[in-house]
């Protein structure tokens, strides 16, 4: 068998600018438009909370958080809520945490996330 080693070379296209379109170019309109891309990028630009991590303070001077909750446990919540309905926060944002309180809808609003919390009904 004969195995070709022909390489094909895609011709090189040169952009030329035209110096005269430079040259009309209104300086301030160029620091505008700087400025725009600037504050667009600052607002774009992910926060610091971004980082990454989706537990920001809970328990953070732990390796890990496991949260153990034997069923006799939360069948015992559950029977004792006025609803018979317990949440589970899974945004980790909540106060009362490994219990929702509400944190994970003003994090949804600022994040477009659709985080909710685990609920154990009878």
């Amino acid at each position: 068998q004969h195995i070709s080693s022909e390489v094909v070379v895609a011709p090189i296209r040169t952009i030329s600018l035209d110096m005269d379109l430079l040259s009309d170019l209104d300086p301030i309109s160029i620091a505008i438009g700087v400025g725009i891309g600037a504050i667009l990028a600052l607002v774009l630009m992910p926060s610091k909370s971004s980082s990454g991590q989706v537990n920001l303070d809970v328990q953070k001077n732990e390796a890990k958080v496991a949260t153990i909750c034997p069923l006799r446990d939360i069948e015992d919540t559950v029977n004792k809520s006025d609803k018979g309905v317990v949440a589970y926060c899974r945004c980790w944002r909540s106060k009362t945490f490994p219990l929702c309180d509400g944190s994970h809808v003003k994090h949804n609003k600022a994040t477009g996330d659709n985080t909710g919390p685990l609920v154990i009904k009878k």
